[in-house]
């Protein structure tokens, strides 16, 4: 027997939307306020939602636990595979003696922590997310800023404020993809949307990293460099977004920014070097070379097999390659097709799918794996027995962590499946006139939720199309909003915050990173909110 969704069980929008962010208002307070370890804040936030979905909104208590599970299985594969492969191929770099070289080759390019964290975070961090998503670009670049010296916290915070100007095109375009799909909008008009919204951010963001590592004064000591950075990444996302589609700006934008900076760092360098305040003085810092080139090669083979073997990973013609050597599905048991989906959500009621997918191989996870695998052959007095070792120290390190993205999971499916995440949306569509401003907060709100752009886009695209049309907006513009505000909310999401906590080793201090980027996550999205708007009437002229 189905169940239909309840959006305004309490008698009003606005009174469902409040009571149904009662978990959320849990989770920014004890991440933010109380400074409480992730894992706990995630329990005491899933187990709210779970009351509220069967006491609230009537939802029957075996459809409750199966839709947590379900969501708790997601956490766990594909998000929690990727983030234990990216972190134990950085710790075998480390164990091997190898990271010691990467960290001497990127002091020939640059001493300074600015231009270190612009070329790794946002540089670097960029293609890995147009290649894989889904956590591991922060799983990584956190990693090797900590393993560079950077201050733990730092390291974290960046690398979550840098993977915002990737995120809608990540895993080679996926939520662009995805919202076109819910949607049954032109994906091509999609794109080209959040390609002349995105770049506003794009072109900021290596400027908002040094700003908020040492200060505006000292990041004009580094400006050449910044607008570098920012005009190869911007321009790239634009061109790439609206002439060629969405699979390859990330990755195109990327590569142009790593040479176009590399090249520039080659012949300037800024006249004071900076670093974190504890750190030794750069006179006091060896920096001349003490390898070899091949020695250098070698030590980053792990990260360009890494790099190969994830881009290959996102073709979907190799992927469905590897799926019919492996590939399992199956309806949740007890959830599939029994919660249904009514308006004005949806058109007609609409059941809604639970379906499972085991596809060990064709993960992102896996490509990590065999880059492992590949990487220990060209590792020094390392093997395949020390490597393993390593992989089972590497998961003891991230209990908790995997605890805590499981929960969070856990929470988004409940939230999603009792139609509450629906409830508060509704309440942002009530907005009328105003709502393209709002649109790009729906997209923050999922994202938070879920953790993913992809899912917010999944969530929230039929609802923005809807209510666009309703109030007369092209909905090209709210559902690519719906993306583009959603990348802002990625560096909050706990999902992601728990990634960036395992990578830096600052396991039970999510609540510090919370609260480090949260004000930068709500200032671009005030400014997506802003633009959104004037895009819907007084610069109908920017869109395609």
């Amino acid at each position: 027997m189905t169940w239909v969704q309840q959006y305004q069980p309490l008698g009003s929008v606005g009174l469902s939307a409040l009571v149904a962010g009662i978990p959320l208002y849990m989770l920014f307070y004890m991440l933010a306020v109380k400074r409480m370890a992730g894992h706990k804040a995630a329990f005491a936030a899933t187990l709210a939602a779970v009351i509220l979905a069967i006491v609230a909104w009537g939802m029957p208590v075996g459809l409750a636990v199966d839709a947590t599970l379900y969501g708790a299985a997601f956490g766990i594969f594909p998000i929690v595979w990727i983030v234990i492969t990216a972190i134990w191929v950085y710790n075998m770099t480390v164990e091997s003696g190898e990271f010691n070289i990467i960290k001497n080759s990127l002091a020939q390019i640059t001493d300074d922590r600015r231009l270190q964290a612009i070329f790794i975070a946002f540089a670097f961090g960029s293609f890995i997310e147009g290649t894989a998503g889904f956590g591991t670009p922060v799983a990584i670049t956190a990693a090797m800023l900590v393993g560079l010296g950077f201050n733990p916290l730092y390291a974290a915070g960046i690398c979550l404020i840098a993977n915002t100007a990737p995120v809608a095109f990540g895993a080679i375009g996926i939520p662009i993809v995805v919202a076109a799909k819910v949607t049954d909008l032109d994906m091509m008009k999609i794109s080209a949307i959040c390609g002349r919204q995105l770049p506003f951010l794009s072109i900021i963001v290596p400027l908002w990293i040094s700003v908020t590592m040492c200060g505006f004064k000292r990041t004009m000591e580094i400006l050449p460099a910044v607008i570098i950075a920012g005009v190869c990444f911007a321009g790239s996302q634009f061109l790439v977004s609206n002439f060629v589609g969405p699979y390859l700006p990330d990755i195109i934008s990327a590569i142009v920014t790593i040479i176009g900076l590399g090249l520039f760092l080659k012949v300037w360098k800024p006249k004071q070097t900076w670093h974190f305040p504890d750190e030794a003085p750069a006179s006091q810092r060896a920096v001349a070379s003490e390898f070899s080139g091949g020695e250098i090669f070698r030590a980053w083979l792990p990260y360009i097999i890494l790099a190969i073997m994830v881009f290959f990973w996102g073709i979907d013609s190799f992927k469905a390659i590897l799926d019919k050597i492996f590939f399992m599905k199956f309806e949740w048991p007890g959830l599939h097709n029994l919660v249904m989906k009514s308006a004005p959500v949806v058109a007609t009621d609409t059941p809604y799918p639970a379906v499972f997918n085991l596809n060990l191989l064709s993960t992102p996870g896996t490509a990590i794996l065999f880059a492992g695998l590949i990487s220990i052959l060209f590792m020094p007095g390392y093997g395949f027995g020390k490597g393993f070792a390593c992989l089972i120290r590497t998961i003891k390190q991230l209990r908790w962590p995997i605890a805590t993205i499981a929960m969070i999971l856990g929470l988004a499916y409940i939230m999603n499946y009792s139609g509450m995440s629906s409830s508060m949306g509704l309440a942002f569509a009530a907005t009328g006139a105003l709502f393209p401003f709002f649109s790009p907060i729906l997209g923050w709100l999922g994202v938070f939720l879920t953790g993913s752009d992809t899912s917010s886009n999944a969530l929230f695209g039929s609802l923005q199309k809807t209510t666009a049309q309703q109030i007369g907006v092209d909905p090209h513009l709210t559902v690519a909003a719906n993306s583009s505000g959603g990348v802002t909310g990625k560096m909050i999401s706990p999902q992601s915050i728990s990634v960036a906590t395992a990578a830096s080793n600052m396991v039970g201090k999510e609540g510090d990173i919370f609260r480090f980027t949260l004000p930068h996550s709500l200032a671009m999205l005030g400014f997506v909110a802003v633009l959104t708007l004037l895009q819907a009437y007084a610069l109908k002229w920017m869109l395609p």
